[in-house]
Formats: C-alpha cells, structure tokens, sequence
C-alpha cells in the first residue's frame, strides 16, 4: 500500500492566441507623402508599424495625430505611421481635400487615402478614430479606438523594440516620409477673420500658426503675429481659429492646439493668455475655475455675447463662456455627449461646435459633425439650444428649401446678417447659404467656394475666407438666391446587422502594460448608451459604470443608430510609487444598425485592446 499523496496535475500551459497577419494596405486614392511611391506591408517589414484611421473632419482624429508627433519623433529611426485616411462626408472622398487636410495638419508621414473603405473593412474598424500597431514581423499586435492611448503605444512600442532587436527582426533607419514641397502664399489654410475698427483684417493664419493683419483690400499683408513656429509662448500659436472683438479693443483668439485662449492687444502687438493651461481636458477633470487653471479642448471660435466670451469648444461638443471680469471659465451647454439634442442647455448635445455668431437675443452657432445650424436663446430657466437646420449626424448634403427638410455639409461657420437672417458658410458643399427665421427657408447665395471656414460683413459686401484657396473673396450679397440642384446624403459605412429583442453590447477594454484600472475613488469605467431614433432601443438606454449592457432593441423599428460612449482610467501599477501617472481612454461610437432576424446578438467595440484576439 502506497500512502504518498498523489501528485498533483500539472497546470495547463497558457493557451497562446492565434497571430493575425495584417491585411495589405490598399486604397484607390493612393499614397501621399511618399514622393509619388505606392507602399505595402512588405516595403515596412523590420519596422513597428501604427497604423492611424481617421478622417479629417473628426476633432478626435485630429487630438490623436498631435498625440502621436511626440512618438514619431522620439522612434523616428525605428517607428513608421502610416495614416489610413477613411472619410465620412462626401467631400472628405475627395482626393484634392485629403491633399489638402495632410499639408493643413501638418501630417509627417505616409498617408493611403481610402476613399472606398477598403482597408478600414480588411482591419473591421469601427470608429473614428482607430490605431493598430504591427510588429515588424507584420503581425497585429495591438488595437486602439479613440483618443488618449499615446502612452500605451509608446511603451509597447519600447517593449517591440527590445523583442525584435534581440531576435534579429529590427530594422533600424529612416522611414518612407518625403515631404512634398512648399507652397508660396501669403495665408496657408486661413481658419477665421475680424473686421479691425480701423478698416484692416485680422485672420488666423492657421497652418502657419500665426495673425495676419490685412490692408482693407483684403490681400495686402500689413503685419504678422507670431513667430510662425508651432508653440504655446508670448510669441507663438498652434493652428489657432477663432478672432473676437472685445468691448475694450483687444481680440481673444482661440489658440486650438494650444487648448487656451489667448488675448491680442492690436495697439500693441502684445500677447497674452487668458484662459486654459496648455493640456487638453478629459473627463474628470474640473469644469469651472480660475481660467488659467481649467484645461480646455480645442477651441474652435469664440464670440462676444452677453457680457461673456462664449466659446464652441469643439474637442468636448460643449459651449464654454470665459468671464474676463471675474478671470473665470464654465461650461456653458453640452453635455460632452456627441449628437444633437435640443432643450435646456445643461441637457442639450452638441457635435464639433466649430462657429459662433452673437445676434440680439440669439447666439447662433455652426455645428459641424451634424451638419446643423443651431443658436442658444435665454428662457426664464437659463438657456436653451434650438435647432433651425440638421437632423443629425448621419444625414448631410446640400438642399435649399424649407429648414425641416434643408440640408448642409460640415458648417465651419456662421455670420449675422442686418435684416436677422444668417449666412453659414457650408464648407463641405464649397458654399455661402443663408437661412432667414422669418420665413424658415434656407437657400444659396454662393457656390464654387473652397472650404469657407468664416466669413466677415463688410457693408454691402460679405467677405468670405476660402481656407482652400488660401485667400479672403469678397462677394455682394445678391438679392436672389442661386438654385442649386438637390442632394441628400448619408455616412457611408455599412450598417451592421443586429437580431431583435436582446443585444449584449460589450466595450473591450484591456489596461495597458504596466497599468491598471484606477480604482481609488470609485469606478474607474463609465458607459453611457443611447439611439436614433429613442425607440430603437426598448431597454438599456442610459449610464453606468460597467463596459457591458444588456440591450433589448425594438423590433418595429428596422434601422437606426446605437450612440455608445465609453471612458476608462488607468495608472501605472507600481507599488512604490505613491502617485503614479494616470491615463484616460475615451471614445464616442456611433453604430448604424439594421434589425433582421439573423442579425448578431452580440455587438463588441474595442475601447483598448493589448492583444489583438481580445
């Protein structure tokens, strides 16, 4: 008789996951900043690739490529960023306005225009934006969607590094960057203008990051503020935007990049910031304060209204007010939530507010992922939002007519007009329409612009800045609209195919290497769902704090749009540091969906994924 205990089984080994080739990198508009030459996989073997879905018109996207210019730069001699730009709006299929979007953001390396989006179905992408990274085997080592997630990629990118050194698979050296040749003018993609009191212009000139004061012709270069290099100093912008006339004669602009706002006295030359700090603002963080001590996210425009400066804080889809008296910032509409909600201001939603208009009683403001033009009226509660034009963000093209059924493009701007009504320049449909409030008709004044962004009243005359062309165009207001023929369009990705009755939504989210979710005060995740149209979901509207939801959906109602927003705090997971630094990952999805009978009952979406069969 043996009475030794058995031994014990041994532990399964772990399972190693699959490794996933990735997909070759195609697209019929072809490769920008290659120096004419197509890329594959194949020509960026030996290199850790990450790969970057976005589109120029999304503010998010935008966050993310001045996050990563940090990890270009540091891993230049071993890190490629190749820009897979997936468009949204019609006008973003465009080859010549993807050219153009890469030289305006100043994009330093290789980007595939993918006007079809072929390459964002091969890698099953869901949202703007997205980042795959690829080791430089050519395996999908990691996925990202939204912004916030630099960090992470740059220490897997070390962790590569170190892997593909030892084993020999590391190719050092320079990447297939080739920077196309400048261009001479006097404005490089201007973003908005002010009539000065003494008859000049002022126009941010904003890929040169600078002021530009112009002769009253509207084309003479009288002098430049700034010192024409991206930075946040006395003397430098980064792309700013916005340009206010305030009551004692200085001018705030909004310094985008920058995340502030800053103070331009024309006496003087002299400039100062007034509000921001310099960092981006996340979820979590304070949302009044002292104004230099309250982050801001991409100021857009700003406008003097009511004894305040409003500002359309694009990066959050939120109006912000700065208070020069008391020296403070709040947040004035918005919710942070991207669509369009009307109603009380504290409850309305906003999308990308990329221009602002002060007229009597009314704020009118550009909203521009919407495609909607909206204003902001004072009600004995407080304020409210409105909507005069947009149905929301799916729906956009170009129809004049009754307000109810009148469509836009991505409107990056807003002007008042002496007899009410208001001129917005459409900049996706390359036009000036106008919208009259008496009537409720929206119709078209000019056409053949490129990319209005702002436009200035200058008497009789309205003067519009073509960002495009790079150039102000004076125009007479007509006294007729020009007729333009109906379009109407929608998003073009694919709508994806979910069963009726119930549909688990689960956000994956994976902690970084290193890290760990953030669990000291509280909840470290939040999730918050809702639909177009509000019938489409029968249960599981709402917020939470777990990142999955149990949702019952409508059968009656076939197609619509699940809004899914998702943010989750991680920090470093070292013991003995007492306070280690934190990172917020966020994204906003907004999934079109058609309800058959086979459709899927579960619906994932990648809020950060480490390995890439999670």
């Amino acid at each position: 008789m043996n009475d030794a205990a058995p031994a014990p089984t041994p532990a399964p080994a772990p399972r190693r996951r699959a490794r996933v080739r990735a997909p070759e990198l195609i697209g019929k508009g072809g490769w920008l900043n290659t120096g004419g030459k197509e890329l594959t996989l194949a020509d960026l073997r030996g290199k850790c690739v990450v790969v970057d879905f976005w589109t120029f018109c999304c503010i998010n996207c935008l966050h993310v490529l001045d996050e990563l210019r940090e990890l270009e730069e540091k891993h230049r001699d071993t890190v490629v960023i190749v820009g897979v730009h997936s468009p949204k709006f019609v006008h973003e299929a465009e080859h010549a306005a993807v050219v153009d979007a890469v030289e305006r953001y100043e994009v330093h390396h290789p980007v595939l225009d993918d006007p079809e989006l072929a390459t964002w179905k091969q890698y099953a992408v869901r949202a703007w934006p997205t980042l795959v990274v690829i080791d430089p085997e050519g395996y999908i080592v990691a996925q990202h969607a939204g912004e916030g997630h630099a960090h992470a990629i740059a220490r897997l990118v070390e962790e590569l590094e170190a892997e593909h050194e030892a084993k020999g698979t590391l190719r050092r050296g320079d990447g297939p960057y080739v920077a196309p040749e400048p261009v001479a003018t006097d404005l490089r993609f201007p973003g908005k203008a002010l009539a000065l009191p003494g008859g000049t212009f002022l126009v941010s000139d904003s890929t040169r990051h600078q002021l530009v004061e112009l002769a009253a012709d509207g084309e003479s270069v009288v002098r430049r503020i700034g010192s024409g290099e991206r930075g946040f100093t006395a003397h430098s912008f980064s792309e700013p935007q916005g340009l206010a006339l305030l009551p004692d004669g200085s001018v705030v602009v909004a310094d985008t990049v920058n995340h502030a706002l800053r103070r331009f006295d024309p006496a003087t030359g002299a400039v100062e910031t007034v509000a921001g700090t310099g960092r981006q603002w996340w979820q979590g963080s304070p949302t009044s304060g002292p104004a230099l001590e309250v982050d801001l996210s991409s100021p857009w425009d700003v406008a003097w209204w009511q004894g305040r400066v409003w500002i359309a804080m694009a990066g959050v889809h939120q109006l912000w007010t700065w208070d020069p008296e008391s020296g403070t910032v709040e947040v004035a509409a918005g919710t942070t939530n991207e669509g369009l909600l009307d109603g009380p201001a504290a409850e309305a939603w906003f999308a990308q507010p990329s221009g602002l208009a002060a007229a009597g009683d009314r704020l009118w403001v550009a909203d521009s992922e919407t495609s909607a033009l909206r204003y902001v009226h004072a009600t004995e509660e407080g304020y409210a939002v409105t909507s005069a034009v947009g149905t929301g963000l799916f729906d956009f093209g170009h129809r004049d007519g009754d307000a109810g059924q009148a469509l836009l493009q991505h409107p990056l701007g807003v002007t008042a007009l002496p007899d009410g009504s208001v001129a917005v320049c459409d900049t996706y449909n390359h036009a000036l329409r106008r919208y009259d409030p008496a009537t409720g008709q929206v119709s078209t004044l000019a056409t053949d612009l490129r990319e209005p962004s702002d436009a200035v009243l200058v008497g009789e005359d309205i003067v519009v800045v073509e960002s495009a062309r790079h150039r102000l165009t004076r125009l007479r207001l007509p006294e007729e609209a020009v007729r333009v023929d109906s379009v109407a369009h929608r998003t073009q990705r694919a709508a994806t195919e979910v069963a009726a009755g119930s549909l688990r939504l689960d956000v994956v989210f994976q902690a970084p290497a290193g890290q760990k979710l953030d669990t000291r005060y509280g909840p470290s995740t939040r999730l918050l769902v809702s639909s177009t149209p509000p019938e489409l979901l029968v249960a599981g509207e709402g917020a939470g704090t777990d990142l999955f939801r149990d949702l019952e959906l409508n059968p009656e109602v076939t197609e619509g749009v699940l809004h899914v927003s998702a943010m989750a705090a991680s920090c470093d997971d070292d013991p003995a540091n007492e306070y280690p630094a934190c990172h917020v990952h966020q994204q906003d999805w907004g999934v079109p969906v058609t309800v058959t009978g086979d459709g899927a009952s579960r619906l994932p979406l990648v809020l950060a994924g480490m390995d890439a069969g999670a």
